[in-house]
């Protein structure tokens, strides 16, 4: 078969052919009596695997190597092309980013692209420094704030970004909702401290779907955030903090601030008593503890049953705290 009924037939150009030649990568198995190149099957096929390999991302020497060979090993080049095409994505991606970043400030002009392009490159930046002071000057759109958020571990520069976050217009807890969903719980964590700065029904109801989670540390952000807004939902899980010694003092303060309600003050009251029943030694101590941060009605009907308990140091620290809060109750303290 002759090059231009090649050509056609493959939809590999006549030039591209016989530059195949020149590199010896489909050299034609004869010539016509005039010289000119005549393609058998077998060389047709090799150009279809030309071709194949080629959407792959190999290079032409790479595929020559490769049908030249027939024990290469395709498991190390392919890692190698996953690697390339990984970063190109990610290279396209934050082209993706910018230019939506861009599109969404409604730039009146270049000046204003090149400042949106030069604050997401210093939000990018390797410095925290020079990440905290981008999040300081940004006034971008919130999903990218949201995200550059959710990924900055520095706590400095993550609090310059809530900050501008809490300058951001409407937007900022739908663009935060889908990080308290990250498997990372280190991002989740980040998506509870932002929403806890942002006050409203909406962000509460977005923390409330967190008071679950296997991390202790976004279940107690969570928590905190909601019981100083006054949600009885979060009552379980700052005793169970008190159990466990995690963030306990802020858990008892934002407790006792409950319970001024009462409302939630029951709920409370039953609570703490139902964890001192089968709380370990250590436990046991901090719930007493939490229980001076109550009313003091409530605070008293709980610590003076205690003055008599079996373990003399909750039996000590009962008696004393009650003291204190009777003296507190007269206006003595």
């Amino acid at each position: 078969m002759l090059i231009g009924e090649v050509a056609r037939r493959s939809g590999v150009s006549t030039r591209m052919l016989r530059h195949y030649d020149s590199l010896g990568l489909v050299r034609p198995t004869g010539r016509t009596t005039g010289g000119y190149r005549e393609y058998a099957d077998a060389d047709i096929r090799r150009i279809f695997h030309v071709e194949s390999l080629r959407t792959l991302g190999l290079s032409l020497r790479q595929i020559g190597a490769v049908l030249d060979d027939p024990g290469f090993a395709p498991a190390a080049l392919i890692a190698d092309l996953t690697a390339a095409a990984e970063e190109r994505l990610a290279r396209e991606r934050e082209l993706l980013k910018r230019l939506k970043a861009v599109d969404a400030s409604d730039p009146e002009g270049w000046e204003d692209v090149l400042r949106i392009v030069e604050l997401l490159r210093g939000l990018g930046s390797a410095s925290a420094a020079r990440r905290q002071q981008a999040a300081l000057e940004a006034e971008l759109p919130p999903a990218l704030l949201v995200e550059a958020v959710l990924a900055e571990a520095d706590p400095h520069v993550a609090g310059a970004l809530q900050w501008a976050l809490a300058r951001a217009d409407s937007g900022v807890v739908a663009s935060l909702v889908p990080g308290l969903a990250s498997p990372d719980a280190a991002v989740r964590l980040r998506a509870a401290t932002a929403l806890a700065e942002i006050p409203g029904d909406e962000s509460s109801t977005a923390l409330d779907t967190v008071l679950d989670d296997v991390d202790t540390a976004v279940r107690a952000r969570a928590a905190l955030a909601l019981g100083v807004r006054g949600s009885a939902a979060a009552i379980p899980v700052l005793v169970d903090m008190i159990v466990k010694g995690a963030n306990d003092v802020d858990a008892a303060e934002v407790l006792g601030a409950l319970a001024a309600d009462p409302g939630p003050a029951a709920a409370i009251a039953y609570d703490l008593a139902d964890a001192l029943a089968s709380a370990a030694p250590a436990a046991r101590l901090r719930l007493v503890q939490a229980l001076a941060e109550l009313p003091p009605g409530l605070a008293l009907d709980l610590l003076r049953p205690l003055a008599a308990d079996p373990d003399a140091t909750v039996a000590r620290t009962a008696a004393a705290l009650a003291g204190v809060v009777a003296a507190r109750e007269r206006g003595e303290a």
